[in-house]
């Protein structure tokens, strides 16, 4: 299997355990000239931008440790597109999140990283 289409079938499963824990998914694999953000979603009052990250296991590091600096800082770049074109002000709620899948186990972080400037 290809890394895009094992990587789409990790992010539905990551869109479906978000939803059961109430989260509401906007956008999937939102793009722009800056980068990707695998979802955007509303958390209570939280807009949430969620990077997946997928390992089979754990020889190899664990996935949320994948997302390093200039991942988040790409991130964080979209991000702030994302928030002038749909109009969400400086005073609307956002966090960056990281969903890590490892075998069967997935783990969702929460405020995993600050907002790069």
């Amino acid at each position: 299997m290809n890394t895009r289409k094992k990587g789409a079938e990790f992010e539905q499963i990551a869109i479906e355990y978000l939803q059961r824990q109430g989260v509401e998914i906007m956008e999937h694999n939102y793009r722009n000239r800056r980068g990707e953000i695998d979802l955007i979603g509303r958390d209570g009052e939280y807009t949430v931008f969620f990077e997946v990250k997928y390992r089979k296991d754990s020889s190899r590091g664990y996935p949320g440790e994948a997302v390093g600096y200039g991942k988040q800082r790409v991130i964080c770049k979209v991000a702030d597109y994302y928030r002038m074109i749909h109009h969400i002000g400086d005073f609307t709620p956002v966090r960056y999140d990281v969903v890590a899948i490892c075998g069967e186990e997935i783990t969702w972080y929460q405020n995993a990283f600050e907002h790069i400037y």
